[in-house]
């Protein structure tokens, strides 16, 4: 049998009682963190299907009674989802342009250019992925105010192009790259930009798909950060939206809460599904080295 072809257990293996009954509580294990992740989507799902007295009634029904498909059209007219879908977008799309631009110019900087003192850069690099999110909330606020860009997308813009994590997971994918692509190039006459944009950036496609995977995920999920710098309704992306006129709402049954609910969970799990491949090899490719 080749290696590649064995799982956890050969056949021989699989013949030892203890390793069936190890084997076995596996799947258990396994079988029961499925079903915890999968039960939160299912139940928002089904009560967003459902009658509003069935929802709060006791004991609760997992799968409706009654079928409300009419639920969603007064979701639908509750709330103006493409406004704040296409916020959330432009969000994704300027964080994105940032990511590729400002940090992939510095990763690739710091892995093929003669960058004076680019160790002791990475070194502190590191050493901010120490130091806790929260920290940098009022500092960010306070030179985003001065700066004028509250109230405007820049605000979303401008912090993404300090990622210290996003910077070393592309510097150590382009530390893969060969030099002497990069070496032939500078004989031809090719810039350092050329070099970048027309060798590294499509070399680079797989790490910049996990980027943007991660870098969408932030922008769906994120709501206290846009709480703080966005002010105007017509802006706010998703998340800010949802927590501010369906979470907070007072006055809105629960079963249209969850029939929005089940319609913003479902575009990130199309994404999740269309692109999980990216995801796995971005576990792989992700490691940052010291």
């Amino acid at each position: 049998m080749k290696a590649l072809d064995r799982g956890i257990l050969s056949p021989f293996d699989f013949k030892k009682t203890p390793n069936r009954i190890g084997y076995i509580i596996m799947v258990l294990v396994i079988l029961v963190m499925v079903a915890t992740m999968l039960y939160p989507i299912l139940t928002t799902l089904f009560n967003g299907l459902k009658a509003n007295t069935e929802v709060n009634s006791f004991p609760p029904h997992f799968l409706p009674q009654e079928w409300h498909l009419d639920n969603y059209k007064k979701a639908w007219d509750f709330i103006d989802l493409p406004l704040y879908l296409r916020n959330t977008l432009f969000i994704f799309v300027g964080n994105m342009a940032v990511t590729v631009l400002v940090l992939g110019l510095a990763s690739f900087s710091l892995s093929k250019l003669q960058v004076p003192y680019k160790r002791a850069i990475q070194f502190f690099l590191m050493m901010t992925l120490f130091i806790p999110p929260t920290t940098y909330i009022i500092p960010n606020f306070m030179n985003l105010k001065d700066l004028g860009l509250l109230n405007s997308f820049a605000a979303f813009w401008l912090p993404a192009g300090a990622n210290a994590f996003f910077l070393l997971l592309l510097k150590n994918f382009f530390d893969d790259l060969h030099d002497e692509m990069f070496e032939a190039a500078r004989i031809d006459g090719a810039s350092e930009w050329r070099s970048f944009t027309q060798i590294a950036v499509p070399l680079s496609i797989p790490i910049f798909s996990t980027l943007a995977i991660f870098v969408f995920s932030t922008a769906w999920n994120d709501w206290f950060w846009p709480s703080l710098v966005m002010h105007n309704d017509q802006r706010y992306p998703l998340a800010t939206a949802i927590y501010k006129y369906v979470i907070g709402a007072r006055r809105l049954d629960v079963n249209i809460r969850f029939a929005i609910l089940t319609m913003v969970m479902i575009p990130p799990v199309f994404v999740f599904l269309l692109f999980q491949k990216y995801i796995m090899r971005g576990l792989h490719i992700g490691g940052v080295k010291g």
